[in-house]
């Protein structure tokens, strides 16, 4: 089967390789890709060549291991259907809907035992969301949002919607979200957010510290992928309140102010990353149980609603050119491959 692939080849500048897939082997499958998801936070960091170099890409992903050295392979979203399988393998079929942690390629041959078959009868603009919503259901877990609290999230890119649609379930009693861009606002409120405000509105710190003198938001999300969300998170933050900082800045540094209410008020702030579970949940929950309720909720708020744009992989160019220069007009954009 003939194979293309996205490489990034040096800082601002996508490549397409071309090659040739084998047959799978023992406890093997061949895979057709059908859509890919860029995963804009990440992928710009390394398209903008501002990815920490002493880190791997992601250590708990086979295919994202090494180290961060272009030209590189990269993405870790690729739905598709099974073409072929070797011998041994169970639990997938050819025909069957499969979800893998693969870089942007029109297909692969993998171990059977790395595909995550989707749920029936989804469609696979709907199963490429898994990894995007198992971070945004990680990102409530680790938050623990309580009743009555109010909550702010900043950044209301892809992993920010889906938090706050996430929290929209839970009764809370403040839901305000933060971001520049007017179209992601709009949508921020279409999917249950309270108030949504641009970062320089006048209100905004009321919004957030709320209106019956709470003293500030109880839980902020830090989502924005800008160190200056986090120090505006720090500054609504009431007594004793938590931030869960869920952005990877890269190599960008954060400048904040942690003197004054930052100190005194006691503000906790959480790092949260999908890779693992969190020590007080661990004891109970594993990565299938957490991809259960991913799914569950992909089922329940179909996300394909966010798909914004979608390109061939021979369009790449075209696509992070579009993240890069116009991220406002973006929400999620898809790499799709012929059926």
């Amino acid at each position: 089967m003939s194979h293309s692939a996205l490489v990034f080849a040096a800082p601002y500048r996508v490549e397409v390789e071309k090659s040739t897939l084998g047959s799978p082997g023992r406890g093997e499958a061949l895979v057709k890709t059908l859509v890919s998801a860029i995963s804009s936070g990440t992928e710009m960091l390394l398209y903008r060549g501002q990815m920490p170099g002493e880190l791997q890409l992601d250590e708990s992903i086979p295919t994202l291991s090494g180290a961060i050295q272009y030209p590189i392979r990269y993405g870790y979203a690729a739905v598709g259907r099974v073409e072929e399988v070797g011998s041994g393998v169970g639990g997938v079929g050819v025909g069957d809907l499969v979800f893998c942690f693969r870089p942007h390629e029109s297909g692969f041959v993998c171990p059977a035992i790395d595909l995550i078959k989707a749920p029936e009868h989804m469609e696979p603009e709907d199963a490429v969301f898994l990894p995007t919503m198992e971070t945004a259901v990680n990102l409530v877990m680790d938050g623990q949002p309580s009743i009555g609290e109010q909550v702010a999230v900043f950044g209301q890119g892809v992993v920010g919607l889906l938090v706050t649609a996430l929290l929209s379930m839970a009764p809370l009693s403040s839901l305000v979200t933060v971001d520049q861009y007017e179209e992601r606002r709009e949508e921020s409120l279409a999917l249950g957010a309270s108030g949504s405000l641009a970062p320089g509105d006048p209100g905004l710190m009321e919004a957030l510290q709320g209106s019956r003198d709470y003293r500030g938001a109880d839980l902020s999300f830090e989502l924005s992928g800008n160190p200056a969300g986090l120090d505006m998170a720090v500054k609504a933050a009431g007594y004793g309140g938590r931030i869960v900082v869920g952005s990877w800045y890269g190599t960008k540094t954060a400048s904040l102010d942690l003197g004054g209410r930052f100190h005194r008020d006691r503000v906790k702030m959480i790092s949260s990353q999908v890779s693992t579970i969190a020590p007080e949940w661990s004891g109970r929950w594993s990565k299938e149980r957490r991809f259960d309720v991913a799914w569950s909720m992909i089922r329940k708020l179909r996300p394909r609603r966010l798909v914004s744009h979608a390109y061939s992989l021979e369009e790449a160019v075209n696509a992070y050119e579009l993240l890069d220069r116009d991220p406002g007009s973006a929400l999620q954009v898809l790499f799709t491959y012929e059926d």
